[in-house]
């Protein structure tokens, strides 16, 4: 990228209002992701945070307001050509099949949840799949199949189908489900490597754990009832005042070497923020 020059816009949402059975879902939620911004969608249960990915990927329309992705307007395009630039990672992939890690990766290039018939991969999808699966730790674990995978293999697993078709957009709706410490730990390397690796990526992750947070991640909004509540860089957003107000309750934040640990400061109960237990090694 040229020095002055800002990057390219890869998502821009404006005054989004969505409201589903006449009740109001998000609230005048305005959002600008650039390409090689690593953005976290954080928020209490029912804050709004993946019904807001659904619309940034393509998946649901505003009720009012305007979403560009990839500089097409939703509305204006047709959106199962516009999915196939912007990679989904969902870990309730809905696969039923006992395929390998090699099958559910090139699953990616048809953007199909099992091998189409009759489709057989280029040389180039399948030097791209087996790079893809050293660069998400699964070197040893590429013919394993799918009912074998622990969690966290699945997770990694579906990181790198979603990376298969060459995507400028990475979403990831709470990637770190039903992990253990020792396999969040891979997804946070494994995602941080993806930063180091394709630094025109832009991604956006859902939690509502600061300590699934990689150290990469350079942007943060704040949801809170279907509004943003502050949005910005790390540094300016990621504060024990404006988490606490998030999450409505007292906290204190730290970082080391990158990673968040998060601790409450009052007697209020817990409501999914974690407590602290990240230590920001893998």
């Amino acid at each position: 990228m040229t020095t002055g020059t800002p990057p390219a816009e890869v998502l821009r949402a404006r005054d989004v209002h969505l409201v589903r059975d006449g009740r109001p879902l998000l609230q005048d939620v305005s959002l600008t992701v650039r390409a090689g911004e690593h953005w976290a969608l954080l928020g209490a249960n029912g804050a709004g945070k993946s019904t807001l990915l659904g619309l940034l990927g393509a998946r649901t329309h505003p009720t009012r307001g305007t979403v560009d992705v990839l500089g097409r307007r939703l509305g204006r395009v047709d959106v199962r050509e516009l999915r196939a630039y912007v990679g989904h990672v969902d870990p309730r992939h809905p696969l039923t099949e006992p395929l390998r890690v090699r099958d559910v990766v090139l699953t990616g290039a048809t953007s199909s949840v099992a091998p189409l018939p009759r489709w057989r991969p280029t040389p180039e999808q399948e030097a791209r799949a087996e790079r893809l699966i050293r660069t998400l730790g699964l070197a040893g674990h590429r013919e394993a199949r799918w009912p074998t995978l622990s969690q966290g293999q699945r997770g990694r697993t579906l990181i790198a189908r979603a990376l298969m078709p060459r995507p400028r957009l990475l979403l990831l709706d709470e990637p770190a489900t039903g992990l253990d410490l020792p396999g969040r730990e891979r997804l946070v390397e494994a995602l941080d490597a993806l930063r180091r690796d394709h630094r025109e990526l832009a991604t956006v992750l859902v939690t509502h754990h600061l300590e699934e947070l990689p150290p990469g991640t350079t942007h943060a909004l704040l949801l809170r009832d279907g509004r943003a509540l502050a949005q910005g860089p790390v540094a300016d957003v990621l504060t024990g005042d404006l988490v606490g107000a998030c999450f409505g309750l007292p906290l204190a934040l730290a970082r080391h070497g990158g990673r968040w640990t998060v601790r409450t400061t009052g007697t209020g109960t817990g409501t999914g923020t974690g407590t602290g237990t990240g230590t920001g090694t893998a």
